[in-house]
């Protein structure tokens, strides 16, 4: 049986799906996480217009639109993408048009009437204090590894690091007298966010008796590496989380970003302003850090119908 092979994307989409991807990286400063969604994003636009013998160059709102529709119902091969996915994706393809527009290359604009679907807002998961005591208390002993996982996962939750950041942190990024860290955030935003007490000891424990074992005789400027004494990968983070989540019975609680989350809400939670949250966090706009209000009052109110006697109904 023969294999249908999906229509390759034109040369000319190919050298300016590159120049912009350039412009973002050298001129917007965006992360290579964002930039490779991007480029997956537009490759599969340049696919579609192929399959219609258009250059991007070519393509009107009316192709732009019916791309965008496929996309949110399927097809025989794909299941319906997200309104978050459709969203992410019109957000793409308006930043490029906008960028073929500003070199000249098009006159008009086919995404200035795009109307993407709203996108549902999904509260993240956040761990209770108690939850947050049995996660922390899972790497136990004095081994080289254990010592390692306490001070990751104590970290994250004092900091609020994303997990691209607490794998990118060097030596020279923590001050253990002055309670802080450096890291670099979207864009190579550079913030500066204090370390807790906790945080503080397990970290000097772990770079004392944990980190040269592992390490050995390598030349390594990470904090946090693996066994092989290399920088800790993203996937090895997640896995470190993920294996504690589930000895601590909370699996089905816990995704890469959940200690962020929960950082944030407690923050807020103890009277924390917004301002410092979405600093610490390294939020671009403060409506972004506005998300955790919500899960901070909802928490709020769950304490409330608790505690107050005359709260609830008999």
């Amino acid at each position: 049986m023969a294999t249908i092979e999906q229509p390759l994307v034109e040369a000319r989409f190919e050298h300016l799906l590159l120049d912009f991807l350039a412009y973002l990286e050298f001129e917007r400063g965006l992360s290579r996480n964002t930039l490779e969604a991007y480029r997956g994003d537009l490759l599969q636009l340049g696919r579609f217009l192929a399959e219609r013998h258009l250059s991007a160059l070519d393509a009107g709102p009316a192709d732009v639109g019916d791309f965008l529709t496929q996309l949110a119902t399927g097809d025989n091969e794909h299941r319906p993408a997200s309104p978050a996915t459709i969203h992410r994706k019109s957000a793409c393809l308006r930043s490029f048009y906008r960028h073929l527009r500003r070199e000249g290359l098009r006159e008009s604009d086919p995404t200035a009437t795009l109307s993407a679907p709203r996108r549902s807002r999904k509260l993240p998961q956040v761990l209770t204090r108690d939850e947050v005591e049995r996660l922390l208390s899972q790497p136990s002993g004095t081994d080289a590894h254990a010592l390692r996982d306490r001070a990751l996962l104590e970290l994250m939750y004092a900091s609020g690091l994303r997990a691209s950041e607490a794998i990118g942190l060097e030596l020279g990024d923590i001050d253990l007298e002055e309670g802080v860290l450096r890291t670099h955030g979207k864009g190579s935003k550079e913030r500066i966010v204090p370390i807790g007490h906790a945080a503080l000891k397990a970290i000097e424990v772990y770079l004392k008796r944990g980190r040269p074992d592992l390490v050995k005789n390598n030349v390594e400027s990470h904090i946090f590496v693996n066994f092989r004494g290399g920088q800790l990968t993203r996937q090895g983070l997640y896995k470190i989380v993920r294996r504690h989540a589930l000895t601590a019975g909370l699996a089905d609680r816990m995704s890469p970003h959940t200690l962020r989350h929960t950082f944030a809400t407690h923050l807020l939670s103890g009277g924390c302003d917004l301002r410092s949250v979405q600093e610490m966090l390294g939020h671009a706009d403060v409506s972004t850090t506005q998300l955790y209000t919500h899960l901070s009052s909802e928490r709020l109110k769950d304490v409330y119908f608790k505690a107050h006697p005359r709260a609830t109904v008999d």
